[in-house]
């Protein structure tokens, strides 16, 4: 994977999330990977910002962060540095 891979902007819906990446494409990941955000109320879910060049997405008063790459290659235990 190269860290070229960048977000533009998130999306959850019940079942998953989206992240929309800066050259276009959508990728999605089941949302019950990440048990922290399937527990937080929507006004926590849609508190994030781009970390780390925009290849991470941070979601601050969750106290979770998690790359996109991890995203991509399955990992859904992972969380960005």
């Amino acid at each position: 994977m190269t860290s070229l891979i960048s977000g533009k902007a998130i999306r959850m819906d019940n079942q998953y999330l989206h992240v929309e990446l800066a050259d276009g494409r959508i990728i999605s990941t089941p949302l019950d990977w990440y048990q922290e955000l399937m527990a937080a109320d929507e006004c926590d879910r849609v508190n994030y910002h781009f970390i780390c060049g925009a290849t991470g997405i941070e979601w601050p008063t969750l106290d979770y962060h998690l790359s996109i790459e991890s995203m991509l290659i399955g990992a859904h235990h992972q969380q960005a540095a």
